[in-house]
């Protein structure tokens, strides 16, 4: 029983998340990324799935995706990247931090 609440409580905060996420220019981020709150994401990664992971505190996939440099902080490199480029991110906020993952070539 307690399995199932936690299960259909997850279910909905990662509804939530879907929710929240959208497709942003990075012109709109570089003010969080200024102030040192974006986190780049792998796009072997799934957005929704890392978000939920930091809103819940899951240390442990955290320090994985870190160690395996799957997740970090958003390189200056990257950052003047993708002013050149005019880049289009997915990204969602998890207080205090921007997540970003950088689109496919279908999207």
């Amino acid at each position: 029983m307690i399995e199932k609440l936690l299960q259909q409580e997850r279910e909905l905060e990662r509804a939530k998340i879907i929710s929240e996420t959208a497709k942003i220019p990075w012109l709109e981020l570089q003010r969080f990324f200024a102030s040192g709150k974006v986190i780049w994401i792998a796009g072997n990664l799934d957005l929704v799935e890392v978000a939920l992971a930091v809103q819940q505190d899951d240390v442990q996939s955290v320090n994985s995706w870190t160690a395996d440099q799957s997740l970090a902080a958003v390189t200056d490199d990257q950052a003047r990247q993708w002013v050149s480029d005019d880049s289009l991110l997915w990204a969602v906020a998890i207080k205090p931090w921007v997540l970003v993952q950088e689109l496919g070539i279908d999207a």
